[in-house]
């Protein structure tokens, strides 16, 4: 199991979290996994009894935080893809 990271340890997280309220502002992050192996963040988003996973490389999001424009685009292009496809939302059983 990938150790869970809390938000003050994920790079750009009030933007991450900025940007997936500006395009559905139902989503929620539920939690975040850091994968050592491969240096990526997944995120676990929740809408109603549904939930879709999103990778995100720990370097997208450095270069997110130091201001870098394109990586910025690259994030937006990532999350808007991620959550408005219908293929990444799975229903969550309870």
């Amino acid at each position: 199991m990938d150790p869970r990271v809390s938000e003050d340890k994920v790079p750009a997280y009030d933007i991450i979290e900025a940007k997936i309220r500006q395009i559905d502002n139902t989503v929620i992050i539920f939690r975040i996994f850091y994968m050592l192996d491969t240096f990526i963040f997944k995120f676990q988003f929740l809408k109603k009894d549904t939930m879709c996973i999103v990778e995100l490389p720990k370097k997208l999001l450095l270069d997110v935080k130091s201001g870098d424009v394109e990586s910025e685009r690259r994030l937006t292009d990532i999350l808007i893809s991620s959550i408005e496809s219908s293929d990444c939302w799975k229903k969550v059983e309870s």
